[in-house]
């Protein structure tokens, strides 16, 4: 629609292959149809559950028992997903884009045939041609039953009735949110995980998503694989899985069956090969550059079916957006594919951006990697009074040598001259004790420690700051990263990864604190739990009490 409005001559080819199940949508893809929108009115579904126990805590009398029925949550649901198909539709004829509903495949690089169902053929011929194709559930088809009895996630949001009791196979980020509101929804749920779960997400993270799955009463067996689904006579479903641990096989009954092993590119039905469109071999992803070109310059991919791509929709669509704008000669931009937010919607839903903790130390070694974190307690988990022991909050830093603080430099604020922060700095690790009138790299000495905005004077670093840094409000080392409103001295400083009082030899550098009251900044150097001694250049002091130290 971007390239028709800027006055190209565009078509729009889309065909959807029925699932196995028999399952199939309009027009749209997957996040209108069987993704982000039914995905995430379910899980609103089944946050309105967990509102309705609530409620009586907030004063409103609720009959009980308050039953969940899923024929009417599924009409609505699939209503809406209706009229978002029909308003694709209405905008394609409003920007006299044509639309073919066939299914389509390359001819040569400048022509695709499209087949409609009756089998009547379609030729159509273009100057650029943009491969958006997405993605399929995969389906393990080793396994005997599984795709006679399964489902996936192209088929759970179009039932007419309740899953009932369901076994959820996968780690995926799509098995933890199915699995996560079918058991809001008050259905027995089961995942059966053969690793680790949300892999490529932070694993810390991850571990407190699945933590909070379990105490709202979803079951895991980890550390399992299925080798067999049947169905009995009754109707149930009949599973077999091996424990990878014991190696004993065990068996279960469920109602469904769903399959949430990830995905697999539309590709294979494209004869991407008469075009000399090259893929990946091991993913069948189509190889793209950073302007979304493949092996042949004026055909593009966009999107899940492109190699090396987050699968999120809006980070498809402005791929797409500024592909159109280029093509159109309108601009040069590319999409930026560095630090895309994501979210999973799970009960206790997890956002994040850019990289986790272990892809950070993968990346730029442990010794440059600082992490933060927090527990807290949302407002409205308090008079409920449920349980927030998973709700937290983490943020890596990446510590370089010898390169500007970028957010001290950015604010401007930790002393300027001449409107220039001086914040040119080194970020060394904790290693050899402080030595007095030693300079650092930067030519500064040990009585100017700890940079005001940023968070050198973290626990488990430390850093050369500037000499005109001003008195800031802190009374932890915590407060050098969020700030502080009152200056309160502190009887301990505790390890903030590990709650443990800090602890170390006199001269080592556990952190830098500012007085807020005193127009200079102090190294405090501790020995036991509480600080009893500080440091000013060279000359050591002995304090009053320990609130004296900031």
């Amino acid at each position: 629609m971007e390239a028709a409005q800027l006055g190209k001559k565009v078509a729009v080819v889309d065909y959807v292959e029925p699932s196995p199940r028999g399952t199939k949508w309009g027009l749209g893809g997957t996040c209108v149809n069987v993704g982000c929108i039914p995905k995430k009115l379910m899980h609103q579904a089944a946050l309105l559950g967990s509102m309705i126990r609530d409620a009586p805590h907030y004063g409103w009398d609720v009959a009980q028992p308050v039953l969940h029925d899923w024929r009417t949550m599924a009409e609505a649901v699939q209503n809406h997903v209706k009229s978002l198909n029909w308003g694709h539709r209405v905008q394609l004829q409003d920007r006299k884009v044509t639309y073919f509903n066939v299914k389509a495949s390359f001819v040569n690089e400048h022509t695709v045939c499209g087949v409609a169902k009756g089998g009547k053929e379609t030729l159509l011929s273009a100057e650029h041609i943009v491969i958006a194709t997405g993605g399929r559930p995969r389906y393990p088809t080793h396994i005997e039953g599984a795709l006679e009895y399964g489902i996936t996630s192209d088929d759970i949001f179009w039932l007419k009735e309740s899953p009932g009791k369901t076994l959820v196979v996968g780690a995926s980020y799509v098995a933890l949110e199915c699995a996560g509101f079918l058991t809001g929804l008050g259905l027995d749920t089961t995942i059966m995980i053969r690793s680790i779960p949300l892999r490529g997400f932070d694993q810390q993270m991850s571990s407190l998503v699945t933590e909070y799955m379990a105490s709202q009463g979803t079951r895991f067996l980890r550390g399992c694989t299925p080798s067999r689904v049947r169905r009995l006579p009754d109707g149930q479903l009949q599973v077999t899985w091996e424990n990878l641990t014991s190696g004993k096989e065990d068996v279960g009954t469920f109602d469904t069956v769903l399959w949430a092993i990830g995905r697999i590119p539309e590709t294979k039905s494209l004869n991407l090969e008469k075009a000399g469109v090259n893929t990946n071999p091991n993913s069948q992803k189509i190889l793209v550059n950073a302007q979304e070109a493949t092996s042949i310059p004026h055909i593009y991919a966009i999107g899940d079916v492109a190699e090396g791509r987050p699968e999120l929709t809006p980070t498809a669509i402005m791929a797409g957006r500024l592909l159109a704008q280029r093509l159109c000669g309108q601009a040069s931009d590319v999409m930026d594919y560095d630090n895309v937010p994501t979210t999973v919607f799970t009960p206790l839903e997890y956002g994040c951006v850019g990289l986790s903790e272990e892809e950070a130390v993968t990346r730029h070694g442990e010794e440059h990697v600082e992490v933060y974190h927090a527990y807290y307690k949302p407002l409205e988990f308090t008079v409920a009074e449920r349980d927030a022991s998973q709700c937290y909050v983490k943020v890596s830093v990446l510590v370089v040598q010898g390169r500007a603080c970028p957010v001290a430099r950015d604010r401007g604020r930790a002393g300027t001259q001449g409107g220039e922060a001086p914040c040119n700095h080194p970020h060394p690790r904790p290693g050899p004790p402080m030595q007095p009138g030693v300079p650092s790299p930067s030519g500064l000495t040990i009585d100017s420690v700890a940079c005001r905005w940023c968070a050198c004077g973290s626990p488990r670093s430390w850093s050369w700051a500037c000499t005109s840094s001003v008195p800031m409000q802190a009374k932890s080392l915590k407060d050098l990263l969020w700030g502080s409103s009152k200056c309160k001295g502190i009887s301990a400083l505790n390890d903030a990864q590990t709650g443990v009082p800090l602890k170390a030899e006199r001269g080592m550098v556990i952190g830098s604190l500012l007085h807020r009251c005193h127009p200079y900044v102090a190294l405090c150097v501790f020995s036991g739990a509480s600080p009893q001694t500080w440091q000013v250049s060279s000359q050591e002091r002995q304090l009053a009490s320990p609130a004296s130290c900031y």
